[in-house]
């Protein structure tokens, strides 16, 4: 009896191993099913990254290219009818233009219609005749002689230079004559190409060869201090109070609910209240950076606030505790011990949050900061706009040469993102403490 009970033990643990056995291979066939999808997933999400910024790349890198045309310019005191000892206003005054016109004519002889020659014109960027008043203005010195000066050229030679655009078939977007004008003036080695330093000097303008990204960088920057001015110290402050002072009640609670609900809130409804409540009420000025940072300081408030209380929260109670026993007051503890231990998860979200702000396009919408702003800000109550808004701007335009402009303002945008990110791992990295 005892001999047939054993037996029967025994078949039943070897039927039991045999169970867990077959169970061990099918879990671990799911766990690698699961860890295949897993990482297909990270590669696939990382190759439809790589496509996006690869084109976006593409796309922007003619943008930081700019086509130039060498032009003899007669600045002869007669053609001019100033002198270098003319007072600065008289030498403003001077017809650009006509001298530029008069260059081009002397180039192209044979032109003789006024069609061609108004095609003829239009291969030189309106914008050229400020460039050369500029550069007459900063050296008067070469008004008296023939001067040989490169002139920025319109948006769709500039194209043409670059090309851009198909010149033969169903496709051709130019005439005879000003293909043969480029090349001629290519063959002659006076269309040059350099990096368009411009598209970081200038603000925004209705030519595409004209308009760059100061203003919006200048305002992006204003807005975003703005933000962080105000949105910080209240943020952090009310992290600390609800996560150290405030009782556990209901009121504690609703005001706790009501942050984690305002951190999904859309961010045009922040719009619409800085629209109802700081530009018509307050009578604020509108389109500008300080009305921006406002608003984008209550958007960004619940995200710090979350961010901060989980820093405060994952101070450990013992360095709480061992304050309090060596005879620190409640306020010296959390000023002296935990606010310093959980101040590099604080700036990380911090970061975050500003990080998110700059992205912001639809608020800023709301406020008026989608107008069309040429000059550069000089405070931050003056009409600005930011790079979000800019791109907005730029890739509803028409205009060819635009799309590039989009590309490389999309471009500049991401890599501002990426370092606000990258410099909020590092902090995090530098300064946290393992516990």
């Amino acid at each position: 009896m005892w001999s047939e009970n054993t037996e029967n033990s025994m078949i039943s643990k070897i039927s039991n191993t045999e169970k867990v056995k077959k169970s061990l291979k099918s879990r671990y066939l799911k766990e690698k099913i699961f860890k295949f999808v897993g990482l297909s997933s990270i590669f696939v999400a990382f190759f439809f990254l790589l496509i996006l910024l690869s084109d976006v790349m593409m796309k922007a890198f003619p943008a930081f290219i700019q086509t130039k045309v060498e032009l003899e310019l007669d600045l002869s005191e007669e053609n001019t009818g100033v002198s270098a000892k003319s007072d600065i206003k008289e030498i403003k005054d001077v017809d650009y233009r006509k001298i530029i016109r008069e260059a081009l004519s002397a180039e192209f002889p044979e032109v003789k219609k006024r069609a061609e020659k108004k095609t003829m014109f239009s291969i030189i960027s309106t914008g050229a005749e400020f460039q050369l008043r500029d550069m007459i203005v900063d050296n008067p010195q070469l008004i008296g002689s023939k001067q040989k000066i490169e002139l920025v050229a319109d948006d769709n030679f500039d194209a043409l230079a670059k090309g851009q655009i198909d010149l033969t078939g169903e496709q051709k977007r130019f005439d005879d004559l000003t293909i043969n004008l480029y090349k001629e003036l290519d063959e002659k080695g006076k269309v040059n190409k350099s990096f368009n330093w411009q598209f970081f000097k200038t603000g925004d303008s209705r030519e595409p060869e004209q308009a760059g990204i100061k203003g919006a960088v200048i305002g992006s920057l204003y807005t975003i201090l703005v933000t962080l001015l105000l949105s910080f110290p209240v943020a952090v402050a009310a992290a600390i109070y609800l996560e150290e002072f405030a009782p556990k009640n209901r009121f504690i609670d609703f005001i706790e609910i009501n942050i984690n609900n305002l951190a999904a809130v859309p961010s045009i409804v922040f719009g619409l209240l800085g629209l109802a409540v700081f530009i018509n009420f307050f009578s604020l000025p509108r389109s500008a950076p300080l009305v921006g940072g406002i608003v984008l300081s209550l958007m960004t408030l619940p995200t710090i606030i979350i961010a901060a209380r989980s820093a405060i929260k994952a101070v450990p109670p013992s360095l709480r505790e061992a304050a309090l026993g060596l005879g620190a007051s409640k306020m010296q503890t959390v000023f002296h011990h935990v606010f310093p231990a959980a101040l590099p998860g604080i700036l990380t979200g911090t970061i975050i949050g500003m990080a998110q702000a700059l992205g912001e396009t639809a608020p800023l919408l709301m406020i008026g900061m989608v107008a069309f702003i040429v000059d550069i800000p000089q405070a931050i109550t003056d009409p600005a706009t930011v790079l979000p808004v800019q791109v907005f701007l730029w890739s509803d335009s028409p205009e060819r040469g635009f799309l590039e402009k989009t590309s490389a303002a999309i471009l500049i945008l991401i890599l501002f993102l990426i370092a606000m990110n990258a410099l909020a791992i590092y902090l995090r990295k530098k300064f946290e403490k393992k516990w």
